[in-house]
């Protein structure tokens, strides 16, 4: 809806110039302007019929953040221009704008990236009057970082437009506009300590409560980036009040999808402080909202946002939620397919592969699961190969042998024969100098499941009793984490223990003897 405001004199001739256009009124309102005040949103126009049309700033991104000229001349035709503009009717628009090339070519850096097209900055063009000045700067630093190619990209330029947009600006809301969008390209460029520098520096003169909100916003997905395990309370409080109030305000004005979003981000801190049941709430209304606007793509991120949590729930000593996170794994890989999304559906499968061998059921079934389990590592490796994603590849052969140990006896494979092979995989890639946590938790993976290997009886497994060992004693040295070297000890208890049996058998051997 396209929402046009004005004097109370002047609005019969806006309503004649709107009802000239077949059933234009239906997706027109005419505002009295001094009775309801516009919104930051592109959808809202402000007309004044002896200076011309203005434009709010659209702190409500509806439409990408070019920013048109301060005063567009009024006439019927520019106004109808903008209004199909906006509705995104391009061939009313250039009929209706045929006399007027200078709009036509500012309105075209709408449409074109609305459609992701790439441009050059060499297309715009400035008096460089104040307003046109600070204009340029920003609409240059836009085309720089949403329209150029991969290989024309270049983050300095696009930041040098940026930082002179927000010297050049007019007024604290303009340079606040430039500011946030100046913070959402170093978050995307991985900058986020610069990126919150920036809106820290912006915050106390955004003018409006729409600016603050979107300010706000930003903010919070810099802070969610910068979170590290361990998680840092304080940090993850301030999250959680920010995210609120966005989400509050979001709610109250309607906008559903920014509050879907927000939901997620929302269940993904409470996932983080192990709020396990109102998290699901937040992710649960997410999946609502993405459904009733059928934004498919969205509802599977979701939907697989939500399979994370209730894997984690399950993983915590909860195993009846991994049937769910099953469920919304499936969902998710609907559109994650190995065509679209090959990445995402190899992690997927990964983590199908995981809840396949460790969600409980009656004996008659695990089998099964095993092959399905087995098969969805397999998957999941066919695209994470050991060349191309060395990390990854580690990462999911730790899984593998993990679920290896779980799966029933084999008639025709040695299961821990197998899981020993895919932790010397992971070893092979997880090395201590990179990956020290990483390599100390698939040492003892790799130990743990050696004790499922008959370690008695057989003097020939004196080498094996010293790898294990070797192993266990690698990993204390490792990390300092409590949870490893907790572990750590407990194996080396049953080692010593373990010594002790295989000195007994030693000593008790009878000697070869020889004719």
């Amino acid at each position: 809806m396209i929402y046009i405001y004005t004097t109370e004199a002047h609005i019969p001739l806006l309503r004649d110039i709107i009802t000239s256009e077949f059933r234009l009124d239906e997706l027109v309102e005419i505002c009295d302007l001094l009775k309801k005040k516009p919104d930051f949103n592109a959808f809202h126009l402000i007309v004044k019929p002896q200076k011309g049309i203005f434009q709010t700033i659209d702190w409500q991104n509806a439409l990408p953040p070019y920013i048109l000229p301060e005063e567009i001349p009024f006439s019927q035709e520019n106004l109808l221009g903008l209004v199909y503009a906006k509705l995104g009717n391009w061939e009313r628009v250039q009929t209706l704008l045929a006399d007027n090339n200078a709009l036509l070519h500012e309105l075209s850096f709408i449409g074109r990236l609305k459609n992701g097209e790439v441009m050059d900055t060499s297309e715009l063009h400035s008096d460089f009057q104040p307003f046109e000045e600070y204009r340029f700067c920003h609409n240059a630093a836009i085309l720089h970082h949403y329209a150029s190619s991969e290989t024309r990209f270049d983050a300095a330029k696009t930041a040098y437009f940026y930082q002179e947009a927000i010297k050049t600006a007019l007024d604290d809301e303009h340079a606040a506009f430039s500011s946030k969008h100046y913070a959402s390209f170093l978050a995307d460029t991985g900058n986020f300590a610069a990126a919150d520098e920036v809106l820290k520096q912006c915050l106390p003169s955004v003018l409006s409560d729409e600016g603050l909100l979107e300010i706000k916003a930003v903010q919070t997905q810099v802070w969610i980036n910068q979170l590290t395990v361990p998680y840092d309370p304080v940090l993850l409080e301030k999250l959680k009040q920010a995210l609120w109030e966005v989400l509050e305000q979001y709610r109250k004005q309607g906008r559903e999808v920014e509050e879907a979003l927000v939901l997620m981000d929302t269940a993904q801190i409470a996932n983080y402080t192990e709020s396990f049941a109102e998290a699901l709430g937040y992710i649960n209304r997410a999946i609502s909202i993405f459904q009733q606007a059928e934004l498919s793509e969205l509802y599977a991120q979701a939907h697989h946002r939500r399979a994370m949590l209730l894997y984690t729930w399950a993983k915590s000593g909860n195993p009846q939620f991994f049937k769910g996170a099953l469920d919304s794994f499936k969902e998710s890989v609907k559109v994650f397919s190995r065509e679209n999304a090959p990445d995402v559906f190899a992690d997927i499968q990964q983590y199908l592969g995981i809840i396949y061998a460790e969600m409980p059921d009656e004996e008659l079934k695990r089998s099964m699961w095993a092959a399905v389990s087995n098969s969805s590592f397999l998957a999941s490796l066919a695209y994470y190969q050991k060349e191309k994603y060395p990390y990854e590849y580690a990462m999911v052969c730790n899984h593998y042998g993990n679920a290896l140990t779980k799966y029933p006896a084999a008639i025709h494979s040695d299961n821990i024969e197998k899981a020993l092979f895919y932790y010397n995989e992971a070893l092979s890639v997880r090395q201590a100098a990179l990956y020290p946590f990483e390599r100390a938790v698939t040492l003892l993976n790799y130990v743990e499941a050696c004790w499922h290997v008959n370690l008695a009886g057989n003097g020939s497994n004196r080498a094996l009793f010293e790898d294990m060992n070797a192993k266990t004693r690698e990993a204390l040295a490792l990390t300092n984490d409590p949870n490893i070297h907790e572990e750590a000890h407990q194996h080396l208890l049953k080692l010593e223990a373990l010594r002790q049996a295989l000195d007994d058998e030693d000593s008790t051997a009878t000697p070869a003897t020889f004719s």
